[in-house]
């Protein structure tokens, strides 16, 4: 006979466990009662047979207390113990037949054996059994001698077969019920194994009755190795606060929550963030446990990690960002008590320069290599953050002024060496200040920046490529160039700039020739106010780049409308004097090119003049825009030439026209002979290059007489005239004309 059989969880083990023990205490229970039977009313041949029911009877009893719920759990098990109730049936008719009373005994142990039996095995196994019974329950009544009617036969086994279709009915319904059930359970299951979160149930001593199978999933443990101790899988930094929120949950009432976030170690070792989500259902009857969800929240975690690190963290570098170093030199300034706390700022010189030129993505490629160099100088305890474009700040705590000037000195030289960019060696330099707060609440932290900065641009003043240590007395100087660069923006904007024209003459008949452009600045408060009062304020701000433009462009009108106004101007030349940042500049012969077309003059009566020191800073660059410039037709002139370096070599490798002896030696040049062999030397070499010689800074007729002698082909100077309005230009001009 087979026997249905369906996949058994725990709820059903219990089940089958119960229904056998309650099967053998009454198996047990009516074996004794049918020996002792035996023994006091059937004759004393048959009277053996009460030990044999003696022996099922303890034999019955004794399987009470087998292990049950791990037999049952093995399906061949399951389908053979069926025939310990079918064996009951022999017994009962051989009981039946034996006994006087048979008749009467034989149909309350049947039905027993039938209603036990319906509770745990299928309508046809119980149908086919009760058939047996109805057979074996006729046999007892025919051969008990009684006299039964066909009639009252029938409605004997009609009863009984009504007891044995009633267990076939419950039999039905019970595994419909239990279909149900475990439906309900499947689909549970499946809802709780498709959901993202892990659900699990916690006993009152702390162990997990039951683990979803999305458990799998997430923690990489199967279900059943989670029961134990939930505990053993957290981590082991959040294990007091997970014990005190377990408690906290197992405390409440029913239905409060409680929500955490810890890290749960899975099954290969590696650990997992998780939200966490109790509920106390303890007091309910049918749980009897604190549910708890738990959501894999890994992917969350990371995106804040790396929110918080681009928040805090330079994208381009990787070193820390301006907010970070702000918050850590707070921590330091207000923590230190007889530490010293010390700022370096450091700024990259000219580094606009390097975009504009060889574009962005070089000038990343440079600062990228510049903090590797700072960072490569710096002890493990010091912080190197970007403040944001070329501006780099290191905060050191335990250093003195002395050893911070040490530092600054050699990331100076680490920024000296070459950088290949662009196919291209670049030489930068750095700019640093340097200031030190004492101990706690000398300074505030925004003010200790501030010194900083104040320090820096001070090294900038001096020259760039410099470091400079915090003075108190910075703070007037540099609150002067504020507001003189504010007042130059709006200076720019008002035209408050003019042009004067110092002439430029031949050495040997004093005719005038040319002009150079100066610039002038009319204050409308201090008047009127030099170049060495506002230039290297210009140079470093950055506004001697649009200030230089203006320039341009007021000459080339200027000589425009000199030519225009006046036939006798026609050969009249413009000088024009570019700044480092100018020659530097991008657009430097866009603007050029263009100040000439909107004045209308001729490309050549346009002497552009840049200072020898200029051009040594890069050869190959300064060769380069040169090059571009004589391409738009304009002359070249080196100034101040022989100040800067010793550059006699490159004069055949630069492509200029003329070269201006510096005033220093013609200051004695009539009364010192070694000046005389220097100049004659120079003027000697431009003769031989073909190029032409103006020489600066005339003042004396004996002056003019010595360089007109050397060869000097022009000059200028306060002898031939000083920095004056464009009229006197003309002035000169219609002087010159009728001599």
């Amino acid at each position: 006979m087979r026997v249905g059989v369906q996949a058994f969880d725990s709820h059903e083990a219990d089940y089958w466990t119960r229904q056998i023990r309650i099967g053998a205490a009454i198996a047990g229970f009516i074996t004794i009662l049918g020996a002792v039977r035996i023994a006091l009313d059937w004759d004393r041949e048959l009277r053996w047979f009460g030990i044999v029911f003696a022996v099922a009877a303890v034999f019955q009893g004794a399987c009470y207390f087998l292990p049950w719920r791990r037999y049952v759990q093995n399906a061949t098990v399951r389908r053979w113990l069926v025939l310990w109730w079918i064996a009951e049936l022999p017994v009962l008719l051989v009981f039946g037949l034996k006994d006087p009373a048979g008749t009467d005994a034989y149909l309350p142990g049947a039905v027993l054996v039938m209603i036990t039996l319906a509770a745990l095995y299928t309508p046809q196994t119980v149908i086919k059994t009760g058939a047996g019974m109805l057979a074996s329950y006729v046999v007892v009544l025919v051969a008990s001698g009684r006299d039964l009617n066909p009639v009252s036969l029938a409605t004997l086994v009609g009863m009984v077969g009504g007891v044995v279709g009633l267990n076939a009915v419950n039999a039905y319904n019970r595994r419909r019920i239990d279909g149900r059930r475990r439906s309900v359970e499947h689909r549970t299951e499946m809802l709780l194994e498709a959901s993202s979160d892990a659900v699990l149930s916690l006993g009152v001593d702390g162990s997990v009755w039951y683990a979803s199978p999305s458990v799998r999933t997430m923690l990489g443990h199967d279900p059943p190795s989670t029961r134990a101790d939930l505990t053993r899988l957290v981590h082991r930094e959040d294990l007091p606060r997970v014990s005190a929120w377990l408690s906290e949950i197992f405390g409440a009432g029913l239905g409060s929550t409680a929500r955490m976030e810890t890290r749960l170690r899975r099954g290969d070792g590696t650990w997992i963030y998780l939200d966490v989500i109790g509920v106390n259902r303890v007091a309910d009857p049918d749980v009897q446990a604190v549910v708890i969800s738990l959501r894999d929240i890994g992917t969350r975690r990371a995106l804040e990690e790396q929110l918080g690190r681009q928040a805090f963290t330079d994208s381009l570098t990787g070193l820390p960002n301006r907010a970070l170093f702000r918050d850590r030199l707070e921590q330091a300034v207000n923590g230190s008590v007889d530490v010293p706390v010390t700022v370096l700022l450091i700024d990259l010189d000219d580094f606009k320069l390097v975009n504009d030129n060889l574009g962005h993505s070089a000038g990343d490629d440079l600062l990228t290599e510049i903090s590797g160099r700072l960072l490569a100088q710096m002890r493990p305890s010091d912080l190197l953050a970007r403040l944001g474009g070329d501006e780099f700040a290191i905060l050191i705590e335990d250093m003195t002024t002395a050893e911070a000037e040490h530092l600054a000195g050699r990331l100076l030289s680490e920024a000296r060496r070459p950088t290949r960019l662009a196919s291209r060696d670049i030489t930068s330099t750095l700019s640093i200040g340097i200031a030190t707060s004492l101990g706690a609440g000398d300074v505030r932290a925004e003010q200790l920046l501030r010194n900083a900065d104040l320090a820096m641009y001070a090294a900038k003043r001096d020259g760039r490529d410099a470091c400079a240590v915090f003075d108190p007395g910075m703070h007037h100087t540099v609150l002067q160039e504020a507001q003189q660069r504010a007042d130059m923006e709006r200076a720019l904007a008002e035209e408050q700039f003019r042009v004067l024209y110092q002439p430029v003459v031949d050495m040997q008949t004093q005719r005038l020739i040319g002009a150079e452009a100066l610039v002038r600045w009319q204050h409308p408060r201090d008047g009127l106010i030099g170049p060495y009062q506002f230039i290297g304020n210009a140079e470093s701000s950055g506004l001697i780049v649009p200030l230089g433009r203006w320039v341009l462009r007021a000459a080339c009108q200027q000589l425009a409308s000199w030519q225009r106004d006046n036939p006798q101007a026609g050969h009249l030349r413009m000088n024009v004097n570019l700044s480092a940042r100018q020659f530097q500049h991008a657009n430097l012969v866009d603007d050029v090119a263009a100040a000439v077309a909107q004045a209308g003059i001729a490309p050549g009566a346009l002497t552009l003049e840049i200072t020898e020191s200029m051009l040594m800073q890069d050869i190959d660059d300064a060769i380069a825009t040169l090059e571009a410039l004589r391409k738009v037709g304009v002359q070249l002139a080196i100034d101040d030439f022989g100040t800067g370096y010793s550059s006699l070599n490159y004069l055949r490798k630069l492509p200029v026209d003329t070269i201006k002896i510096d005033k220093s030696f013609v200051d004695q040049v009539h009364t010192n002979a070694g000046d005389v062999t220097l100049v004659s030397a120079i003027v000697g070499l431009c003769q031989a290059l073909q190029l032409q010689t103006v020489a600066e800074g005339i003042e004396t007729d004996e002056q003019w007489k010595t360089l007109r002698g050397i060869g000097c082909d022009h000059g200028q100077g306060y002898l031939f005239g000083a920095p004056a309005e464009a009229a006197e230009v003309i002035r000169l001009l219609d002087e010159h004309a009728l001599r």
